[in-house]
């Protein structure tokens, strides 16, 4: 049953499923209960996620009638026959189909329209291709386009480019696709991330599902970032936010990197809509797959000056890598890695060196010398002990460390030499400061 497609009223507008408890707010709309419960009064959010109206009532009406229609409808598809057996569905005439699409250009009730319209691609790909080849693509388009270009557009307007976009993500958009030609156009780009930004939360998860299905094609982004700018990358960042719907959370952080990977520009664009600070802030609380794509945003971030001084200049920022690094997963340890070998490569402060101490990375640096594998992580470990050894063991009483932790600045130096690093690495210390390296580790360690 994850493979048919129930009628849209059927799922809640915040989680994209099936209600199974559906009630009504005061502007008529429907949800599942516990989502609309959590958006009044865990994020104490005072809007209709669906419209985005201010609310006064908070009200929660059960919708019996919707429900009896939901289960119903479970209930006739189990009786049905399987889909091998089933007749196929009726074409539907190509008269009724142009009939449609010239309402678009020239009825008022365009909503209406375009509910049928959607109503009749839900029923196959035949009906899909039919709309495509019938003309109905170009229609939507250029009513989308058009509608979206009114900088003050009422509500029917509004409503009418977000059920656009509920029907065009429902389309095939390979490289080869008529629909991807058409609508990765400039002017089809802008008006998708117009919707992305100002629309309803159903209407901007169709978006980024466009947008998503556009990125595997390889397109172009860097016309739609020099047009669109920090808006663009500020609303992608909302939806990473997003914690009711993790499936957009996790969209826009796949087309985040599709974008910021394809060109250094547009990472100063993302580093100046904020995205150091989110990701930062989201990271602590991330599960594994969440926190290793936004490690890998923030490693292509770091590559930028800007991107390594946010990172630096924010006050949790080196915390939070530090935290992650052998606790995660590999793949996190090694983004984490880099990311600090990014920082001290470049912009070695001592600000940075003593937040390294202080929050623990130096240790598990040093740690991750004595485990399997990890070649490449060891040598940017490696590197970075190179460059700033002297500090890093030398230099922590000056960060307010206790005596244990001088004590395991010593253990230290001897792990480095277990691991066969240079000599050079310590011969600029001191004599006093040097370790013994005749007689056997444990009378040197005692």
């Amino acid at each position: 049953m994850e493979n048919i497609d129930y009628p849209p009223d059927f799922r809640c507008p915040i989680s994209r499923e099936i209600m199974k408890e559906p009630v009504t707010i005061v502007t008529g709309v429907s949800y599942e209960r516990k989502h609309i419960d959590k958006w009044f009064n865990v994020y104490k959010k005072k809007t209709c996620p669906a419209t985005m109206q201010p609310l006064d009532d908070f009200d929660m009406t059960p919708n019996h009638t919707l429900k009896r229609l939901i289960l119903a409808w479970r209930e006739t598809l189990a009786a049905a026959p399987s889909s091998s057996s089933s007749p196929a569905q009726p074409s539907v005439k190509h008269g009724e189909m142009v009939s449609l699409f010239n309402a678009l250009d020239s009825s008022p009730f365009k909503v209406t329209c375009l509910k049928k319209i959607r109503a009749i691609i839900q029923l196959g790909d035949d009906t899909r291709s039919e709309f495509v080849n019938s003309g109905g693509l170009e229609a939507v388009v250029r009513m989308l386009v058009n509608q979206t270009a009114v900088d003050n557009c009422d509500l029917d307007s509004f409503q009418s480019f977000e059920e656009a976009l509920g029907l065009l993500h429902l389309l095939p958009l390979s490289k080869e696709d008529k629909a991807f030609q058409v609508l990765s156009k400039s002017e089809p780009m802008k008006s998708v991330a117009t919707v992305l930004q100002r629309g309803s939360s159903e209407a901007r998860f169709h978006a980024i599902i466009i947008f998503r299905k556009i990125a595997k094609t390889g397109f172009d982004w860097n016309q739609l970032v020099e047009d669109r700018g920090t808006d663009l990358f500020k609303s992608l960042l909302e939806l990473v936010c997003d914690e009711i719907c993790s499936k957009a959370s996790s969209y826009a952080l796949e087309l985040l990197f599709e974008i910021l990977a394809s060109s250094k520009k547009s990472r100063s664009k993302a580093i100046e809509a904020g995205a150091v600070c989110v990701l930062i802030e989201l990271l602590p609380d991330s599960n594994r797959s969440k926190c290793e794509k936004m490690l890998l945003l923030m490693k292509l971030l770091c590559e930028c000056p800007e991107g390594r001084t946010a990172l630096v200049d924010h006050g949790l920022g080196i915390a939070v890598v530090s935290k992650i690094l052998v606790q995660v997963s590999y793949t996190a340890t090694k983004l984490g890695v880099k990311i600090l070998c990014l920082v001290s490569s470049f912009q070695p402060t001592e600000r940075f060196l003593e937040e390294m101490l202080t929050y623990g990375a130096v240790k598990k640096l040093v740690t991750l010398l004595h485990l399997e594998g990890l070649c490449s992580t060891k040598k940017r470990v490696l590197d970075m002990l190179k460059l700033h050894g002297n500090y890093c063991f030398l230099n922590l009483s000056s960060a307010g460390l206790n005596n244990s932790a001088l004590a395991s600045s010593r253990k230290a130096q001897i792990m480095l030499l277990q691991a066969k690093v240079p000599f050079g690495l310590l011969g600029s210390m001191p004599m006093s400061s040097r370790i013994r390296t005749s007689g056997t580790w444990k009378e040197v360690l005692a």
